[in-house]
């Protein structure tokens, strides 16, 4: 029979984990709400991340808690340029989106490509943002965990802030929900996207950055979480932000609850199991229709 402090320490476990799903996918939720594409270099965007970390705190000699905004800042210049050179040429051809899709892949394969050649294919050990444990009723907490959980709060909060109560906010649900009329409002669409792709890569690097402690940094460390962001999409409902949040948590949680009492085998199979069971009763999502 598990005892209480394993199935708190597992739960909490599952809130960090689910935080950091619901930053990648509020991320996605962001370019698909504002711009109605996907963008699959959003994992390796992720990677950059810890990478950036890594390389700042081995090579530069940082503080992790340094090493961070610098790192944020930099994927969010690298990607707002990225969007700026090669989606915004594609905005209003026909089939645009297709073409965004082929040269996301494409920026995603390149970028794995130019981390394996760079810093190779071994894991990389990251210091954590906040060493040491703490303990209370048996229960044993690492503090990068606690760290993370709030962390992800924080974020969350200022982003559905920064969504719901200024210009920039208005501006981009204003280009989301009707472009024409937001042009002629004096709105210039283009720099509402670059900032969006921006802020949607910080939301990816700086989930990057928390976990790469936990789990090491590889050239290939983006794919699942592309995926699980995927599946929280979907799961929560397409451009909700309610529902990465909800989605993020609610997969995060089941990982690690099936991990504890099924094993790690069976992590990935409850998630799209439970993916399919939403979806037979829900087809939209459990936020499906509502945008923002």
């Amino acid at each position: 029979m598990t005892s209480f402090p394993i199935l708190f320490e597992q739960i909490v476990n599952g809130l960090v984990l689910g935080s950091m799903y619901a930053l990648v996918a509020s991320g996605l939720t962001l370019i698909w709400g504002t711009m109605k594409m996907l963008n699959f270099a959003h994992g390796e965007l992720y990677m950059l991340g810890g990478f950036g970390l890594f390389f700042g705190v081995s090579y530069f000699h940082l503080a992790p808690w340094m090493a961070v905004p610098i790192v944020l800042l930099v994927i969010f210049i690298l990607a707002a340029l990225l969007e700026k050179g090669l989606i915004s040429p594609m905005l209003g051809r026909p089939d645009w989106d297709v073409g965004a899709i082929v040269v996301t892949l494409g920026i995603g394969i390149f970028v794995q490509n130019f981390a394996f050649k760079f810093w190779g294919g071994d894991f990389q050990e990251v210091p954590y943002m906040i060493s040491g444990t703490t303990s209370f009723l048996n229960i044993t907490l690492a503090w990068h965990r606690i760290y993370i959980l709030s962390l992800a709060v924080i974020v969350l909060v200022a982003f559905w802030q920064l969504m719901k109560r200024t210009r920039f906010g208005l501006a981009l649900r204003a280009t989301a929900q009707d472009i024409e009329a937001a042009t002629l409002m004096g709105i210039s669409y283009r720099r509402v996207y670059m900032a969006t792709f921006g802020i949607s890569a910080s939301l990816a690097a700086l989930a990057g950055t928390a976990l790469a402690p936990i789990f090491s940094v590889n050239p290939w460390m983006g794919s699942g979480p592309l995926i699980k962001a995927f599946i929280v999409v979907i799961l929560g409902g397409l451009g909700s932000f309610a529902g990465a949040i909800l989605g993020g948590f609610i997969i995060g949680i089941s990982e690690s609850l099936s991990v504890l009492f099924l094993g790690s085998g069976w992590k990935d199979l409850i998630c799209f199991a439970l993916l399919i069971a939403v979806l037979m009763i829900r087809p939209s999502g459990l936020f499906g229709g509502k945008e923002w």
